[in-house]
């Protein structure tokens, strides 16, 4: 999910710069929260990409911790508590 969601920002980058259709605000948002939060992160770095709206500075680090802490959890549960 993390690579599709980094696809997506570059994408909508991409159109961004070229004036075409332009992928939904909301479903940038969508695919960070569905455990694609690194590839959004990522994607806002590399890309330069939503960096100004305030709902992505914030959700997306948001989405990304949380996402991390449900893996780490997860990792635990699985392995270590065998």
């Amino acid at each position: 999910m993390t690579v599709v969601t980094f696809a997506l920002y570059g994408a909508d980058k991409s159109k961004a710069k070229k004036g075409k259709w332009r992928i939904p605000e909301k479903t940038l948002l969508l695919f960070a929260a569905c455990f694609g939060g690194l590839g959004a992160f990522l994607g806002m770095k590399i890309f330069r990409h939503k960096t100004k709206h305030t709902s992505f500075k914030i959700l997306v680090p948001v989405f990304m911790i949380i996402q991390f802490i449900l893996i780490a959890v997860g990792a635990y549960f699985l392995l270590i508590r065998r």
